[in-house]
């Protein structure tokens, strides 16, 4: 993250005064970026590519963006603005927020794989970044935690979702890398499996039943109904005796997908005192 990062972001930096090609802009720049990054990867987002894909010349760029490590911090920040524009409108219960964040933030790391290989630790805090966390925050209110505790309900969630559709992502590669289906996989090292589960070597693994590994199970949905769990039992033993009776009765909805926006940044922190300063974000978005 640099200054000019934080200036671009934040509107705050001077226009080109010399020479811009015509129509030429930070928005357009980056969501040419983007679209680079979504379609060959981030590796291939580079400032001689994105001005390839702009029709323009690479030096046209330099005069709105300094560099790559500044245009990244542009694109974090724009995949958000697509999220806050899809999002739904905000979940009056707490649970539904975060099934929410939990599916918005999945959809966006499908959207945008490249979000993966992002270390957003100390990527600048834009002013979608903020509305993003914004949202959360704001379907977390009722929950009755302290600000560390809905802070650390975020980044659980947002980690959950990172772990699941980077194992997911990366099923979809094997497939393609290897040329084998998930049959195939399996029969191809049936010979060597059956002779180590009948070893003795492995006696609990040798137990389990022919589907333990089948894709069938929902390992998301099941993830997700875990934690909500545990949050619930969290917010239970918070919540004053009168209003437990009421929580327990309101529980169990279960909204279809959303797509609030992830604040990616998930473990950032605007506020302000003393210990309190942005902890970076997690693994990228809304």
């Amino acid at each position: 993250m640099t200054r000019s990062s934080l200036d671009l972001l934040w509107g705050t930096g001077e226009r080109p005064s010399r020479g811009p090609k015509p129509g030429l802009s930070l928005d357009r720049i980056t969501g040419a970026a983007v679209a680079v990054a979504d379609a060959e990867g981030l590796e291939a987002v580079s400032m001689r590519r994105v001005a390839a894909e702009l029709g323009v010349g690479t030096m046209s760029l330099y005069r709105y963006v300094p560099g790559k490590a500044e245009l990244l911090d542009l694109m974090l920040d724009r995949v958000q603005a697509d999220s806050l524009a899809a999002a739904p409108p905000p979940a009056a219960d707490w649970r539904d927020a975060v099934r929410a964040l939990a599916h918005g933030h999945r959809n966006q790391l499908h959207r945008h794989p490249w979000l993966l290989r992002v270390n957003e630790a100390r990527s600048a805090l834009g002013p979608n970044t903020l509305r993003g966390l914004e949202v959360c925050l704001s379907g977390l209110r009722d929950m009755g935690l302290t600000d560390p505790e809905k802070i650390a309900v975020i980044v659980t969630v947002q980690s959950f979702v990172t772990g699941t559709v980077r194992t997911e992502i990366q099923v979809g590669e094997a497939a393609v890398e290897t040329g084998a289906s998930h049959d195939e996989f399996w029969e191809r090292q049936r010979p060597y499996l059956e002779r180590a589960m009948t070893s003795g070597e492995f006696p609990h693994m040798a137990a389990l039943s022919e589907d333990a590994f089948a894709p069938g199970l929902d390992s998301f949905g099941f993830g997700l109904d875990r934690l909500l769990e545990g949050f619930e039992s969290l917010v239970a033993r918070r919540a004053p005796e009168g209003t437990r009776t009421a929580e327990a009765d309101g529980r169990g909805s279960s909204p279809d997908e959303g797509n609030t926006p992830s604040p990616s940044r998930g473990s950032s922190s605007p506020g302000r005192g003393k210990g309190s300063r942005p902890a970076g974000r997690k693994g990228s978005g809304a």
